[in-house]
C-alpha cells in the first residue's frame, strides 16, 4: 500500500508546485507553452531513447504483454466508438481514446512496480507497447487530423518520422536491437536532458489547472465521464478476467498485470493535446479524475491479489 501512496503523493507534490506557478505568474502568461513545448519536442524524445535504447526488447513477446495490449485496444476501442456515434470528430476521439487506456507507466508506473511488484522492470512490457506501438500511431493521427489531407501522399506516409516523440522511441528501439553501445558522452547528455521530462510534464498540468472549472462541470463532461470509466474500471477489469480466465495466469504475474493496467491516464495525454491543440479540456479532467479514482482501485487490487 506505500508504494501507490509515495507514487501518487509525488506526482501531487509536482502538480500542486505546478499551480503554484501558474497563481503567482512566475513563469509568466507562456509558461505552461514553454513546458509543454519543451516536454514534446526535446525532453520527451530524449527520455524515450534512453530509456528504449538500453532495454531488453524480448519482453514484447510476454504474455503479459498480450494481456495489455488486448485490455489497452478494447478501452481504447469502445470509446473510439461510441465517439465515431456522436460525432466527437477525429483528433478528440483520438485523445479521448488515450485518455481510457493509456496508462502512466513511467513516473507513476515505475515507482509503483518498485514498491507493490518489487521489480521496476516489471513496467517495461506496457512501456515499451505504449512507446513503441501505441504513441507512434496515435500522434501520426492527430498529424493527420490536424491539416495532413492537404499533404501529398509520400508525406502524409512519412508522418511518424516527422514526430520528434515517435523518433525518439524507434532509434530507441533500433538501438537496442542492433546491439550498439553508445557512449557515454553522447548519453549522458541526452539522460540530462531527458530527466526534464517528466517534471515539465507535471508542472505545466499544474499550471494548467490554474483558472479551470471544476471537472464535469463544462461541455465535455460526457467524454471525460467515458474516458475515466473505461481507465479506472473497464481496463483493468477485462484484464483482469483475461489474464486469469484466458492465459491462466496467477500470484506475481497476475498482480503484475492489473496492476499496470490499473494506473491512471499518462500525464503526457496532456502534453499531445495541447501540442495539438484538441481535446485539452478533455484530456486535464480524464487524467485528474482517473489519477484520484486510481488510488482506492489499487488498493484494492494489491489487497486483493498481493
Amino acid at each position: 500500500m506505500q508504494g501507490v501512496l509515495s507514487g501518487f503523493a509525488v506526482i501531487a507534490v509536482v502538480i500542486g508546485v505546478g499551480y503554484a506557478i501558474g497563481v503567482r505568474g512566475h513563469l509568466g502568461g507562456q509558461g505552461r507553452e514553454v513546458l509543454t513545448r519543451l516536454a514534446f519536442h526535446v525532453a520527451s524524445p530524449a527520455l524515450l531513447f534512453t530509456t528504449l535504447a538500453g532495454a531488453d526488447l524480448s519482453v514484447i513477446f510476454s504474455g503479459r504483454l498480450l494481456v495489455t495490449a488486448l485490455s489497452t485496444a478494447a478501452a481504447a476501442g469502445v470509446f473510439v466508438a461510441v465517439g465515431v456515434v456522436r460525432r466527437w470528430g477525429v483528433g478528440r476521439t483520438t485523445i479521448g481514446a488515450l485518455c481510457s487506456s493509456y496508462v502512466n507507466s513511467g513516473n507513476l508506473g515505475i515507482p509503483i512496480a518498485v514498491y507493490v511488484l518489487g521489480d521496476a522492470s516489471l513496467v517495461a512490457p506496457v512501456l515499451l507497447f505504449q512507446l513503441v506501438g501505441v504513441t507512434p500511431i496515435a500522434l501520426t493521427i492527430l498529424d493527420l487530423a490536424g491539416g495532413g489531407q492537404q499533404r501529398p501522399l509520400w508525406q502524409r506516409l512519412l508522418t511518424p518520422l516527422r514526430n520528434p516523440i515517435a523518433l525518439g522511441s524507434l532509434a530507441g528501439v533500433a538501438v537496442s536491437a542492433a546491439g550498439v553501445h553508445v557512449p557515454g558522452p553522447v548519453m549522458d547528455p541526452l539522460t540530462l536532458i531527458g530527466n526534464m521530462s517528466v517534471p515539465a510534464v507535471l508542472l505545466a498540468f499544474g499550471i494548467s489547472l490554474r483558472g479551470s472549472t471544476l471537472p464535469l462541470r463544462g461541455g465535455e463532461r460526457g467524454p471525460v465521464l467515458l474516458a475515466v470509466v473505461l481507465k479506472a474500471v473497464a481496463q483493468p477489469l477485462l484484464a483482469w478476467l483475461l489474464a486469469a480466465g484466458v492465459f491462466g495466469l496467477r500470484g506475481a504475474a497476475l498482480l503484475d498485470v492489473v496492476v499496470t493496467s490499473a494506473l491512471p491516464a499518462a500525464q503526457n495525454l496532456f502534453t499531445y493535446a495541447s501540442s495539438y491543440r484538441v481535446g485539452e479540456v478533455l484530456a486535464r479532467e480524464a487524467i485528474l479524475l482517473s489519477t484520484v479514482l486510481s488510488v482506492p482501485v489499487l488498493v484494492v487490487v494489491a489487497a486483493m491479489l498481493g
